[in-house]
């Protein structure tokens, strides 16, 4: 017997590699050495231009998003909410994304599936600035239904230890709370949105019906937003005391996370409009307010502290940027 008819193809495998090995060099910055394939991934942070730096480490996943991937045949851009997940929270220590590991597991290895994903997460790469030095695929037969596949991700970063984030010794009651959008669900609350789609009887090549130009999967497939490039400037300039990556356990249980503990984020949920996405979900679902927030970004990615004087510089700045920055609230006494 040979390894093949145990349901294992090493040569399938190797054509991946081949073919993934352009995309991963279009990931390529400064600091990164060695080639894909080796036995491990060398980064030269002297070259890259830390000096006193700290090192900052992520993985994460992309949930139940997967489904949706499945169900309607669209891998291109899972790729980018696996790193989104991972560079985003390395982004709220204060930290540059330097390069990134991926591990893609499935039954049977398609290789124009897993070429797919993995060239949406050199893509994701690509916008956070860090490289792809390498990876892991593995092809476990029996382990996952047909056309079935589980993805990691692995993000190192650095920050010069004078630029960490959050810093809570200078936070303030009264300093104030920005918001950048989200681009939908990101990769949070799948679960759920999968039941609330179930429950209309809506199929995913159907009408969204909180957006007529797009199927319902297509829309609900929107990559994770990237905000790295928007934002690691403003860190390295102190404009940031402090920064939260919205994800699992939404705005409720993510924004506290960057503050001392005598202090609190106050919240305005009316200063801003539920994006259609969020607003169709709750009322298809009618799942209450506090559900919401604890499940769903509700349209807010990221949230800054920062001091009330740089506020309309900051805004003006990120706005020039492309961004949609908005006020939602301030630091209180907890």
């Amino acid at each position: 017997m040979t390894y093949r008819d145990a349901g294992v193809d090493i040569d399938a495998g190797e054509a991946l590699v081949d073919a993934i090995k352009p995309m991963a060099a279009s990931t390529r910055r400064v600091g990164a050495d060695g080639a894909l394939g080796g036995f491990g991934g060398l980064f030269d942070l002297k070259a890259a231009g830390f000096k006193d730096p700290v090192l900052v480490s992520g993985t994460d996943g992309v949930g139940t998003k997967l489904m949706l991937a499945f169900a309607t045949g669209r891998h291109e851009t899972i790729g980018i909410d696996l790193v989104a997940m991972c560079v985003n929270d390395v982004l709220a220590q204060g930290a540059e994304p330097l390069f990134f590991l991926d591990y893609f597991a499935t039954g049977k290895l398609e290789t124009g599936t897993a070429a797919k994903v993995i060239s949406g997460i050199a893509e994701g790469c690509r916008q956070a600035g860090c490289t792809l030095v390498g990876g892991e695929t593995a092809e476990m037969p029996g382990m996952y239904s047909a056309g079935h596949y589980d993805l990691a991700g692995f993000v190192v970063g650095a920050v010069e230890r004078t630029d960490l984030l959050p810093r809570t010794g200078e936070m303030k009651a009264g300093d104030v709370l920005i918001a950048l959008p989200s681009s939908g669900p990101h990769s949070n609350g799948y679960s759920l949105v999968r039941r609330i789609v179930e429950r209309t009887g809506l199929k995913w090549d159907d009408c969204a019906p909180f957006d007529e130009k797009r199927k319902l999967g297509e829309a609900l497939l929107a990559p994770t937003k990237i905000y790295v490039k928007s934002l690691l400037q403003l860190i390295r300039l102190k404009r940031i005391k402090g920064l939260a990556h919205i994800t699992g356990g939404g705005l409720t249980e993510n924004a506290p996370r960057m503050c001392p503990d005598h202090l609190a984020p106050k919240i305005d949920y009316a200063a801003w409009q539920l994006p259609p996405v969020f607003d169709w979900l709750q009322r298809a679902g009618s799942v209450s307010d506090e559900e919401m927030r604890r499940t769903f970004n509700c349209g807010v990615g990221i949230v800054m502290a920062v001091e009330p004087a740089v506020v309309e510089p900051l805004i003006e700045r990120l706005f020039n940027e492309g961004e949609a920055p908005f006020v939602i609230g301030e630091l209180a006494p907890a």
